[in-house]
């Protein structure tokens, strides 16, 4: 059973076929699939599955805090379920490849006192952008 099945099951998030299929599609490192994609996967394993299903499937799981939201600008958001793993996005600029990246250090401390300007600081979003070997390799 992947990752995302445990944590969803330990939650007693009820496990309908359809749900099931979303959160097999989601399963894995590097994984952040559109919404679109995550649809033409599940409807590849359970072909009755609607449109409308995988999106309200995909709200729930945000919702629940089990599959990160991923925004990378003018691009479709994408869907990450490595939400209890800390990491950060790297991201081609010209194909929109998108990978999890682990730096060493911890962004929130280098944040000095003086630029936080009173906010109690919860979290942090680094998003490294570039570009792709493939893409690189075109240019």
């Amino acid at each position: 059973m992947s990752d995302l099945l445990e944590r969803l099951r330990g939650r007693g998030w009820r496990m309908t076929a359809q749900r099931r299929v979303v959160a097999e599609v989601l399963d894995g490192d590097h994984v952040h699939l559109t919404a679109d994609e995550v649809h033409a996967r599940a409807v590849a394993k359970l072909p009755e599955i609607s449109r409308a299903t995988v999106y309200n499937t995909l709200g729930e799981m945000v919702s629940l805090g089990e599959v990160l939201e991923v925004s990378t600008d003018r691009r479709a958001k994408r869907y990450d379920p490595n939400a209890h793993r800390p990491h950060h996005h790297l991201i081609c600029g010209q194909c929109g490849a998108i990978r999890d990246v682990h730096p060493a250090g911890n962004p929130l401390a280098d944040l000095p006192a003086d630029e936080r300007y009173g906010f109690t600081v919860s979290g942090v979003e680094v998003t490294y952008r570039g570009l792709c070997p493939s893409c690189a390799a075109a240019a």
